[in-house]
């Protein structure tokens, strides 16, 4: 008997990736299939379409298909050996949703193992461009659920999330307002990450509850659809939605095509897709308390957290690993490049100047305090750079090696402050896992140690939303007998500590954290207002 194998599958914005993993939790097989460049027949940039309207973001149901016909093709003629599968999950970008015409159903089950899947499919789609998470043009769905629910702050605690524009409840209100036919022909709407797990399955898969919270649709307490925010959006919507279920769920063996076709075994399970982030929660293999800190472009925080307490900013997610608890997602738009360029204004473009400067300076800062965004933030709404000193009066400049310690700082505090406000607590076992760029700078890894006075570790997460489909496939199938995927993974590599909270650092920051956050009120962006300091 061969040894088993299991699939992760990542459908992103600009790839299709796919991982097999064997009992070990190594690595046998990795592959990609370029959306541009191995498709370039539709024509995508980045794998989207951006409309005239600049708002407009989607992206071609099609060349997700064929994307997955390609790979499949390149696994094949590499010699992979489908019939040791014994079970596959995976991953979609979050908030992209999938419209099926009426009849697809039976189209999907009976495709023929002969031709390409996307030659069968090729007319099952009533919206046939996709609106993805990059899409920003349902202001006015957004503001209209929010009304038909009692106000933003009334949605989030239903849902996890105030409206956004990317939501799929706003996108499905807006294709229902200006395409009521088009509304009317779809008999399914898919997520891409439940869209994907139903090409599998030969059959409409379920919504999981992890990806299902960041719709603006579901109660994330309940884990059932809310009825008022389905009114609110567009009749006849559950129905079209089919019913949400745990994210570890097997929803059956693969279809007769994938083993007619490629060899798959008859009994390889599909366990239920789910969004990218949660993904690669599972693929980090976050445990309660943990955060993890993606250092990238822009700042992303995934924490696991057992009281989650929504707010209007930040997103609460059921956890796809842990159905009792919660994971909440924050996002900082200012990250890397705002750290690149105080790097090159006051370190001349050194890294090395840069650490030598952060080490120079005492953890505090001797109270002087900055926040630093280039670009409108998401948390909080604020833009320019604001330097306060030790009185809390405002000043238009520090000395270098000043500025460096308060932009870190700062970014650190912002983070600590906000994840508290979604219910987030440091625990003594806490870990941060930090991943991307900054995460290779020990002095900045310092700084964060400190402030959120916890270890830090370090993670190597080269696709880690394909990794825990991979982890999540396997534990889908033991999920039933009570074993959580943390015994499943108890073999993956362990993350590396890479530094400790220096002895005094929350008695030094605690009182820090409640001046920054008092500061941070005044600095948010109020456009009758004209002194933004630059």
């Amino acid at each position: 008997m061969a040894a088993p194998c299991y699939l992760g599958w990542d459908f992103s914005t600009q790839q299709l990736k796919v991982i097999a993993i064997d009992e070990q939790l190594r690595v046998v097989y990795e592959d990609n299939v370029h959306f541009d460049k191995d498709l370039p027949e539709f024509k995508t940039q980045g794998g989207v379409y951006i409309h005239s309207d600049r708002l407009t973001v989607t992206s071609p149901v099609l060349m997700w298909v064929k994307a997955l016909d390609m790979i499949l093709e390149k696994m094949k003629s590499s010699g992979f050996k489908f019939s040791q599968v014994r079970a596959l999950s995976g991953a979609g970008q979050q908030h992209g949703s999938v419209y099926w015409k009426k009849g697809s159903i039976q189209i999907l089950k009976n495709a023929s193992s002969k031709l390409p899947l996307h030659q069968s499919l090729k007319a099952c789609f009533s919206v046939s461009n996709s609106p993805i998470w990059m899409d920003s043009s349902t202001a006015s769905q957004c503001s209209a659920l929010e009304k038909a629910v009692g106000g933003a702050q009334h949605l989030a605690s239903i849902t996890g999330s105030r409206a956004y524009e990317r939501f799929t409840g706003n996108q499905i209100a807006k294709i229902y307002s200006q395409n009521p036919e088009v509304y009317m022909q779809t008999e399914r709407i898919s997520l891409v990450s439940s869209f994907a797990a139903s090409l599998f399955l030969g059959a409409y898969a379920p919504i999981d509850y992890s990806d299902g919270s960041g719709m603006n649709l579901l109660q994330i307490w309940e884990k059932v659809w809310s009825v008022s925010c389905l009114n609110a959006c567009a009749p006849g919507l559950e129905e079209k939605l089919g019913c949400p279920v745990p994210s570890h769920s097997v929803l059956g063996p693969i279809s007769p095509y994938y083993s007619q076709r490629y060899g798959f075994s008859q009994d390889c399970k599909i366990v239920a897709f789910t969004g990218d982030n949660p993904a690669s929660l599972a693929g980090m293999r976050l445990q309660e308390g943990d955060i993890a800190i993606s250092l990238g472009t822009s700042d992303t925080l995934f924490l696991w957290i057992q009281e989650p307490t929504p707010a209007l900013e930040g997103h609460i997610l059921c956890n796809p690993v842990d159905s009792q608890t919660y994971m909440a997602l924050l996002c900082f738009k200012n990250g890397s490049l705002m750290r690149e360029r105080i790097r090159d204004d006051c370190a001349s473009g050194s890294w090395d100047e840069f650490s030598k400067a952060l080490s120079s300076t005492v953890a505090g800062n001797n109270g002087n305090l900055g926040f630093y965004f280039d670009v409108m933030e998401i948390i909080p709404e604020a833009v320019g750079i604001h330097r306060f000193n030790r009185d809390n009066q405002k000043v238009s400049d520090f000395p270098k090696e000043v500025e460096i310690r308060a932009l870190i700082e700062g970014q650190f505090m912002a983070k600590r402050i906000h994840a508290e406000k979604l219910g987030y607590k440091v625990m003594p076992r806490t870990r941060i896992l930090a991943t991307g760029g900054a995460s290779h700078n020990k002095k900045i890894l310092q700084v964060l140690s400190d402030v959120f006075n916890a270890p830090v570790y370090t993670i190597d997460t080269a696709n880690s939303a394909c990794l825990g489909s991979a982890y999540r496939a396997i534990h889908g199938l033991v999920a039933e007998m009570n074993v959580s995927l943390a015994d499943v993974v108890k073999l993956a590599p362990e993350p590396r500590l890479a530094v400790t909270p220096t002895t005094g650092a929350e008695e030094l920051y605690r009182p820090l954290l409640k001046r920054y956050a008092a500061l941070e009120q005044k600095v948010i962006y109020n456009p009758t207002s004209s002194c933004l300091a630059k």
